[in-house]
């Protein structure tokens, strides 16, 4: 049996900044590797099963692409799912700086174990940690733990750590960092979330 593909050279990635796409980016990164027969894993820090299309188009791509969720969920995801509902905007399934709960540290821990155990495990070529600046932001994680954590990265492992408020010790770290800039988006004329584009 052949051996699957390595990458040569495992970089360190950032996308940040207060515009939509960089959780989109970073999928895009995804799909462009599996292409190539690389492994992927996609972690969401803070983020539960909320709807969204991309995570489904994942199920299909299993199981060179793997997705595990640590947040909580949205309530009203089936119906949103099934195109009974649309997503409201509430932000009921993702924290704010105010909403430093418990459950969102447990999570977030649970969060970092499965980091550190697919970017150490050699299984896979890229490992994507979903909103993990955000964690670090609202003080669910420390900087240090994700300076930690990129220590322990094989040199054959690619990271990305997608979320706004990037750390400036993760952005010193980091070989890429993309920062979305906001300057036009349909949500300050009142268009609400599309299906399919913003989820």
């Amino acid at each position: 049996m052949p051996r699957r593909p390595r990458l040569d050279r495992g970089l360190v990635q950032v996308y940040t900044g207060e515009s939509k796409g960089k959780t989109t980016a970073a999928l895009g990164q995804a799909l462009r590797a599996i292409g190539h027969g690389f492994q992927v894993c996609f972690i969401q820090f803070l983020k539960g099963s909320a709807y969204s299309g991309e995570l489904f188009a994942a199920q299909r791509l299993y199981p060179n692409l793997v997705v595990r969720q640590y947040g909580i969920s949205c309530p009203r995801s089936a119906q949103i799912r099934q195109g009974e509902d649309k997503c409201r905007g509430c932000g009921e399934c993702f924290p704010s700086k105010a909403d430093n709960e418990e459950e969102y540290n447990e999570l977030a821990r649970l969060a970092y174990r499965a980091a550190e155990e697919a970017i150490c495990s050699g299984e896979f070529d890229i490992v994507i940690l979903d909103e993990i600046n955000q964690a670090v932001y609202l003080n669910y994680i420390s900087v240090e733990e994700v300076l930690a954590l990129l220590n322990k990265k094989p040199d054959f492992v690619e990271v990305i750590l997608t979320g706004r408020n990037a750390h400036p010790q993760v952005i010193a770290r980091a070989d890429l960092v993309t920062e979305m800039t906001l300057r036009k988006h349909p949500f300050q004329k009142g268009i609400s979330s599309r299906r399919g584009i913003e989820y």
